[in-house]
């Protein structure tokens, strides 16, 4: 089978059209992950009575899945992605109905449900395929005239927005909020909205913040860390603090052995221990680099489906770092998010992986093209 410029094979033409610096990026983030939960799940594995291996194995499997799935969905072309994303986006919806009633309780949130014996957390499926939807949307609202696209896009993301609300998950909130935003500001939204947009926002997190005693309390700690539980926190701080610049070594940690979330929320403090500031500072360039030269690349994108959906799936992929890294340096108020590719996780490290893999399959089309002529 021949591999270069002429080939005519499925992969020989998906590597010479994909984004191939943006691939390399998300492989070394996928390489450190595996290294991280590695070092820091052992421990926590321990306490909770499992083998030292138990996430370790789970978290090789499904690091494996997941470039599965990010190879075979960046095969497809616009179409199939746009297909992709709907299926998902109502089954997503779907199940994420199901949560109060049959969801599984925990740390006070129904956000996970188990199908045929594997825990799924919905709302991580929906993130990717809703970028997709509302890019559509968008889209064809702006293909046809007389087309309510956005009045259907508002009343979706309403609708997200409040089951999201029920379970809870204020986070989850935050990060399609200011997607649907974006999209709705590059889609062209009224002066009006300009204004309402942000106008909303605010106070969304005023009333989340009198409404949600967890969310309260969250945002009182941060403000003030003496009123209430900061250990996760302030040993994420001792954790940097004692890697410094180039980190005790890879298994040498000792925080991470009292640190209950070292190998999900806080896995970037177990990587500023053992590996030090050098190391977190290459895995910040890692996800700047893919969010700034994915926008780089749809910035003088002529199909205006092709950029709103890129342009939401990277800043999704972008907020969720933000908000992890910062809770992890205490710069933002504590929430449970993943760190893409890093954090030990099923559900999340396949539902980034279809994101990215509908990135890759959506940059690549126009990429290719260009390629293929040379």
């Amino acid at each position: 089978m021949r591999f270069d410029r002429t080939s005519t094979s499925i992969a020989g033409r998906w590597w010479w059209t994909v984004d191939r610096p943006t691939l390399l990026a998300l492989f070394l983030l996928i390489c450190i992950g595996a290294v991280l939960v590695t070092a820091s799940s052992p421990a926590v594995a321990v306490r909770i009575g499992a083998s030292p291996f138990h996430f370790i194995h789970r978290q090789h499997f499904f690091l494996v899945l997941s470039l599965f799935v990010m190879f075979i969905v960046s095969l497809q072309s616009a179409q199939n992605v746009r297909r992709l994303a709907i299926i998902g986006f109502l089954a997503s919806i779907c199940l994420m109905m199901l949560l109060p009633i049959m969801g599984i309780e925990i740390k006070g949130a129904k956000r996970w449900l188990t199908l045929l014996g594997v825990s799924v957390q919905p709302s991580e499926f929906l993130k990717p395929c809703m970028a997709v939807v509302m890019a559509w949307i968008f889209h064809l609202r702006n293909q046809y005239v007389g087309f309510p696209g956005w009045r259907i896009a508002i009343g979706l993301y309403v609708l997200v927005v409040a089951l999201l609300l029920i379970q809870p998950d204020l986070g989850m909130v935050v990060t399609v909020s200011t997607m649907w935003a974006l999209q709705f500001f590059l889609a062209g939204l009224p002066f009006v909205w300009v204004i309402l947009l942000p106008l909303g926002g605010v106070c969304g997190l005023f009333g989340a913040y009198h409404v949600f005693s967890h969310v309260r309390k969250r945002i009182d700690n941060f403000l003030d860390p003496a009123s209430g539980d900061n250990y996760q926190v302030a040993k994420s701080l001792e954790a940097f603090g004692n890697g410094g610049w180039f980190g005790q070594g890879p298994g040498e940690g000792k925080i991470k052995l009292s640190l209950p979330d070292s190998h999900t929320d806080f896995v970037f403090a177990v990587a500023g221990e053992e590996f030090g500031l050098i190391a977190c500072l290459i895995i910040v360039f890692l996800f700047a680099f893919i969010v700034i030269r994915g926008m780089s690349k749809i910035w003088n994108e002529k199909d205006f489906f092709t950029m709103l959906a890129v342009a939401g799936l990277l800043t999704q992929f972008g907020i969720q770092a933000i908000i992890n890294m910062g809770v992890a340096v205490n710069l933002l108020p504590a929430k449970g998010m993943t760190l893409p590719f890093l954090s030990y996780g099923g559900s999340s490290l396949i539902a980034i992986a279809l994101g990215m893999g509908m990135m890759l399959a959506l940059t690549r089309r126009r990429y290719g093209y260009a390629a293929m002529k040379r």
